[in-house]
This record gives C-alpha cells, sequence and structure tokens, in this order.
C-alpha cells in the first residue's frame, strides 16, 4: 500500500485500487476543508483513516495552511489529537 497525493485528496492505493482516501476543498489561499474520508470495508480497523489524516496535518504544516474538519470523522481526530491544534482552524 502506498499514500499519494491526487488532486485535493490523499489516497491510500493498493495496487491500483484505492482503499483509503480523504478529500478537501480549499477555503482561500490558506485553508484545507477536509470534506470526506472513506477506508474500504475490508480494510477498516488498520488506522489507514488516522493515517490519511496525519498525512493531510503534514501537508498543512509543509504549506503553512489551516484545516477545518468537516467531516465527522476528521473532526473526531481533531479532538482527540491535540497535536494537531497548530493547524485547525476552528
Amino acid at each position: 500500500m502506498n499514500m499519494i497525493q491526487e488532486g485535493n485528496a490523499f489516497l491510500i492505493k493498493e495496487g491500483d485500487e484505492v482503499v483509503g482516501e480523504v478529500t478537501f476543498r480549499m477555503a482561500g489561499d490558506k485553508t484545507l476543508v477536509l470534506d470526506h474520508t472513506f477506508v474500504a470495508p475490508e480494510k477498516r480497523g488498520q488506522k489507514l483513516a488516522e493515517d490519511l489524516i496525519r498525512r493531510v496535518v503534514e501537508y498543512a504544516r509543509e504549506t503553512n495552511r489551516k484545516v477545518v474538519p468537516a467531516c465527522s470523522y476528521a473532526d473526531a481526530q481533531f479532538r482527540r489529537h491535540k497535536e494537531y491544534a497548530d493547524v485547525w482552524e476552528r
């Protein structure tokens, strides 16, 4: 499995199949709005969605952006991980 960025999404692929994804839209130049997180049913429980959110946080830090966790999973992760506070646009 490998993680790649494709447009406004980070994907986890196994071969040619997408088994996990987090998508975002831009709100202005400096804010990412996380609007969808998905992991294939057979891959759930392996912390893939958590890895995707962590990658978005890293990307936000690398590009000096903030994140609005609009989907329920992303919101729960931001509430659970205090170390994301520096990029959390509340």
